[in-house]
């Protein structure tokens, strides 16, 4: 109630629409002005910041509060609202994970991932700009020597399994990388790898929450009940289906605390995505419906 409460109060002082418009524009995240207060006493001064941050998902959860507004569009399929995008970042499992760079430049600053596929577009997994952050230099090594799909196995789980770490060590004095590989041994003899491992709130999935994990069969499909926030975000996918509902796909991305949802059909082949800017245009037009 407090949340809702607070948002409220900014869209007072920041439009929604403009708000709206201006992520539609390319904005990922918006500074957003809000009253100053002062509270004097005999004892202390307290004034409140002028500024928040207002991200891209706060604006969904808002419109999730009101979701019936949007009645009955909410309730009509992502493929029917037309707002799967087929221009996805994508990757061969069996590419080297070097290749995988560039694309990962582009889902930064797109907010989403590098879907990594077989050669029939089956999804098997995705690399994302959140994951890698999480990991330590040593992971650079890795990128050089891995292909893809053993390069989501090595980030995955919170460290790489002990044969990936000897096949970085091998092919690294293989390419004669001697001080890359001394560096990357001395690193993983004091522990090495890193990852943010926190506590974060953990949010309960339903039926719809779907995964694909990079250790199953390629276009295997796994179910998962529970997820932290930040441990969904390594190398398994969330995933919808063209018939899914608009309002069920958002929830889905709130729900794992991602800004997209891959879209693949029944046998698992990569379809699009859905981002939270593509949810968005469709509100927007709506407003102008109603309006």
């Amino acid at each position: 109630m407090f949340y809702l409460s607070f948002v409220l109060s900014i869209f007072i002082i920041f439009s929604l629409l403009e708000a709206i418009d201006l992520i539609l524009e390319g904005a990922q995240n918006l500074v957003v002005p809000i009253k100053t207060r002062v509270f004097n006493n005999k004892r202390s001064k307290q004034q409140q910041k002028p500024f928040c941050w207002l991200t891209q998902e706060d604006i969904i959860r808002f419109l999730l509060s009101f979701i019936g507004l949007f009645s009955p569009i909410s309730s009509f399929s992502i493929d029917t609202l037309n707002i799967i995008s087929p221009n996805t970042l994508t990757i061969e499992y069996h590419s080297p994970a070097s290749a995988v760079i560039g694309a990962i430049s582009r889902a930064l600053v797109e907010q989403t991932s590098v879907a990594v596929v077989d050669s029939e577009r089956t999804l098997i997994g995705e690399i994302s700009p959140f994951t890698l952050a999480c990991c330590d230099e040593t992971v650079a090594a890795a990128l050089k020597t891995l292909s893809s799909m053993d390069l989501m196995a090595y980030i995955d789980c919170g460290g790489p399994p002990e044969e990936l770490v000897k096949v970085v060590s091998a092919k690294l004095k293989e390419k004669n990388m001697n001080g890359m590989l001394q560096h990357f041994t001395v690193s993983m003899s004091c522990g090495g790898f890193s990852s943010s491992s926190s506590s974060d709130e953990e949010y309960s999935s339903s039926s719809m929450a779907v995964q694909v994990s990079p250790f199953s069969r390629p276009g295997r499909i796994s179910r998962s009940m529970s997820y932290s926030a930040r441990m969904v975000r390594r190398s398994e996918a969330i995933v919808c289906h063209p018939k899914s509902s608009l309002v069920a796909v958002m929830i889905q991305a709130i729900a794992h605390r991602v800004n997209y949802v891959w879209v693949i059909e029944e046998d698992c082949s990569l379809v699009g995505i859905v981002t939270f800017s593509d949810m968005l245009k469709v509100v927007r037009e709506s407003f102008e419906t109603m309006a």
